[in-house]
């Protein structure tokens, strides 16, 4: 193998080992000394307040936030608590929030902060980039006269940002902007007072606090003003409090104030159930759920295959060799078939019996079968074949039956109970053997 070759393959490898020998780290780091990490601007909060005073952590716990406290919250990527924020900033606490295109959003909107994208063509940029628009401090103005700048941006002349948004809000105080030409200019940064006590920062670009963008004289101007504004003392006294400083993914945890309701709960499960669904939109389902789904979708379908393979065959009747249902056939089992049946209606039952009364007794009696009911009663009273008891149950019943076949013939609703079937079944019997015995005596 030529000499170049074995060099450009070793130079490859090499390479490879060592992108694989440096770990990966998250943009905002706060560890991170790279140029997308943000340890200078620890270092910064530390050589302000000192070490007792600055946390980075990885769980915002808001059980442990005090009034004195301030939060740095740099491009989060999980939903904020709103309300818990909001009570920890009107108790006194102050936050600042730098985002541009992470989970921000949601809670600035309570606010009614909203993003709009920064201008395309800004007044003055860095190497010919509008994406590296200059932000300049905003000059605040009060019945027409300038009053100065912010505290936050008082030692700041400009500002480079990085791919940033702009804000609006038809209240809150501007704190740098962006000029633009030939369209309006944009607001980069918005601060203001919560219940008179708390302060809320808020700034389109957490970009502009990196490692790499710290080089900057008015950047590092920015971080410092920032910090201050966090944790200077307030009118009510001094604060020395704890600068809180989180980024991207972190958890939340907890109830400003102490203590939860109900209500909280369900709200906190809730938007955890939402963030999931969020980083399983955004991101996909985690390797692992895939992977235990996928087998599991596996193994569902060998144990469908191997039942279907493994059962036995069912020997089945061609149809045109089954028997004749007794409901489909004719003549006596048919009909009693028919009324047999859990879904035939009780009243053709009643109209059954009805029937088989009338042709007994016009049988008995020796009548003509088209005889009316009238004249049957008549014949019936004339030979004293019932009782006068039982000629009067007779007359009763066969007016009843006659309604049941009335509404049955005209397709109307009634409503017959077992218990009637049973019960004129019985004096059907019961008649028809009463006019049997008043024969047989007679002969």
């Amino acid at each position: 193998m030529p000499a170049h070759a074995r060099l450009g393959r070793f130079t490859l490898l090499w390479l490879a080992c060592v992108l694989v020998a440096v770990p990966a780290q998250a943009a905002f780091g706060y560890r991170d000394k790279s140029w997308q990490g943000t340890s200078e601007l620890l270092a910064i909060a530390q050589k302000k307040l000192g070490n007792d005073h600055v946390r980075v952590v990885e769980k915002l716990d808001y059980d442990e936030l005090k009034p004195a406290d301030g939060v740095i919250v740099l491009h989060p990527e999980v939903r904020l608590d709103y309300q818990d924020i909001s009570a920890f900033l009107r108790a006194g606490g102050r936050l600042a929030l730098l985002d541009d295109y992470g989970t921000g959003a949601p809670l600035l909107e309570h606010f009614h902060i909203h993003r709009i994208p920064a201008p395309t063509h800004p007044a003055e940029m860095l190497r010919q980039n509008p994406q590296l628009a200059i932000a300049v401090p905003a000059v605040q103005q009060v019945a027409g006269y300038e009053q100065g700048r912010h505290p936050v941006v008082a030692k700041v002349q400009k500002l480079v940002t990085n791919h940033p948004t702009a804000l609006v809000h038809p209240n809150l105080t501007p704190v740098l902007t962006i000029p633009a030409v030939g369209e309006p200019d944009a607001t980069l940064a918005v601060t203001g007072i919560i219940v008179n006590r708390g302060r809320l920062f808020a700034m389109g670009d957490p970009s502009a606090v990196i490692n790499l963008m710290l080089r900057y004289p008015g950047n590092r101007a920015f971080a410092e003003g920032l910090i201050d504004y966090l944790l200077e003392d307030d009118t009510w006294g001094r604060r020395s409090g704890t600068l809180y400083l989180l980024a991207g993914r972190f958890e939340q945890s907890g109830h400003y104030g102490g203590g939860s309701t109900l209500t909280q709960d369900l709200h906190d499960y809730l938007g955890g159930f939402l963030e999931m669904l969020g980083d399983v939109h955004r991101d996909g389902l985690p390797d692992t759920l895939a992977l235990i789904l996928a087998a599991l979708i596996s193994l569902g379908g060998v144990a469908w295959v191997g039942l279907v393979s493994t059962r036995p065959y069912r020997r089945r009747t061609p149809r045109y060799a089954a028997a004749t249902p007794l409901v489909a056939q004719g003549g006596v089992a048919g009909r009693a078939a028919v009324l047999a049946a859990p879904t035939t209606h009780r009243g053709l039952a009643l109209l059954e019996l009805k029937s088989a009364l009338e042709e007994g007794l016009v049988h008995r009696l020796g009548l003509d079968s088209r005889v009316a009911t009238a004249t049957l009663l008549s014949g019936i009273d004339r030979q004293n074949a019932l009782s006068r008891r039982s000629s009067g149950e007779l007359k009763q019943m066969l007016d009843e039956l006659k309604r049941v076949e009335a509404s049955v013939t005209a397709s109307q609703p009634v409503r017959v109970k077992q218990a009637d079937v049973d019960r004129i079944q019985k004096q059907v019997f019961a008649i028809l053997a009463e006019v049997d015995e008043h024969l047989r005596s007679a002969r």
